[in-house]
């Protein structure tokens, strides 16, 4: 910028400006003024130039260019920092969150506190699901404060709106859709009502899962386990691999075929209930292989992404070749979204958009799965 409009001027303004300048004539009520004549002016004046004129009188002066520069590079970084966060990888849903995230722009128009805002929210989401506590406690263990997870606190706002991604519905509009979403990610599930299927488990222990696991193996039979009895749960073993399935339909298959010779399955019935997840992290925390197969669609990718970040489980059979060659006919694959362990398969299930139902390919798996585990046992 060169010159500098000023006004409306009074009488003795544009006069001092005339005397400043050293014009003959009076200028108007608007005066535009060179900036080059004006710091010339000043220097004779002052010995000082215009800058330096206006921070003694004003403060220091910004470069706003350079400021903008500095603001625009802040904000990319935030959202860069933002997208590849490890929670976020984990569970390629909740890229639509990212997007809504940024589209909503800066917290109080600060980087900073964004990115704080932020951290808070994916803390929480690093935890879920919890293990079927009342959101108050999960709240103080995770952030330190029991009402920081309230409702209308910002924090809750931006968790509840990834759940909803990762879920794959609609953000909560009132109290009790909040209060569903928040059960289904395994805060305040009732100790009975939450289960998991398990099938050829057997731990050595005294405590009441692991009398019931191999009750129930010996019988050749499954297990209904609750949230409750988990947490009561003693035994720290547990086999080399455990095979997990999304639905009860395989494992009801398994057992038809193996008996009382079942491998160590757990069946998480969908989306996991917190016994499932605490079953599973119980397991793999004792030295267990979780080995995941679920539903070729949507869905069941998100499902298999949340299972292995929550637990570590490895997906089996998930590829996009597994996907390839037992596509067919079948319903609609839904709303699809990145599967971390092969890039390339949900591209795949875009693309052919059918559904394989885990029943389809059972009795490849149950094969697979025999074989493997009558070479560590037998």
């Amino acid at each position: 910028m060169s010159r500098v409009k000023v006004g409306p001027l009074d009488a003795e303004q544009r006069a001092a400006i005339a005397d400043l300048l050293g014009s003959e004539r009076l200028p108007g009520e608007y005066a535009t003024i060179t900036l080059d004549k004006l710091d010339q002016a000043l220097r004779e004046v002052t010995g000082l130039g215009t800058r330096d004129v206006v921070a003694k009188l004003v403060g220091p002066v910004g470069d706003r260019a350079d400021e903008r520069r500095r603001a625009v590079a802040e904000r990319e970084e935030l959202w860069g920092w933002l997208a590849g966060h490890p929670v976020v990888a984990a569970q390629p849903a909740l890229a639509d969150w990212v997007a809504g995230v940024r589209r909503a722009g800066l917290i109080e128009k600060s980087a900073v506190r964004t990115r704080e805002e932020l951290q808070r929210a994916l803390r929480v989401l690093g935890e879920l699901p919890a293990a079927g506590v009342p959101l108050p406690v999960f709240a103080d263990v995770v952030l330190g404060e029991t009402h920081a997870l309230d409702e209308g606190t910002r924090c809750a706002g931006l968790v509840t709106r990834a759940l909803a991604a990762i879920y794959d519905v609609a953000p909560p509009v009132d109290a009790p859709e909040r209060r569903a979403l928040w059960e289904r990610a395994g805060i305040a599930d009732d100790e009975l009502s939450s289960t998991v299927l398990a099938a050829g488990l057997r731990l050595r222990g005294d405590d009441v899962v692991s009398r019931i696991l191999h009750a129930c193996a010996e019988a050749g039979t499954a297990a209904v386990l609750t949230l409750q009895q988990l947490r009561a749960a003693e035994s720290r073993e547990a086999p080399e691999q455990v095979w997990v399935f999304e639905n009860p339909s395989v494992l009801t298959l398994a057992l038809d075929r193996f008996g009382t010779a079942c491998p160590p399955i757990v069946c998480i019935s969908g989306w996991p209930s917190s016994a499932g997840i605490l079953l599973l992290r119980r397991l793999g925390e004792a030295g267990a292989q979780l080995r995941y197969h679920g539903d070729f669609d949507g869905e069941g990718l998100r499902i298999a992404a949340n299972v292995a970040a929550r637990t570590g489980a490895v997906p089996w059979r998930m590829t996009s070749a597994d996907y390839l060659a037992a596509a067919g006919d079948g319903p609609p694959v839904g709303r699809v979204t990145a599967a971390p362990w092969d890039a390339e398969l949900a591209g795949h299930l875009v693309r052919v958009g059918k559904t394989v139902p885990e029943e389809r390919v059972a009795s490849a798996l149950l094969d697979e799965m025999g074989q493997a585990y009558c070479a560590d046992h037998y």
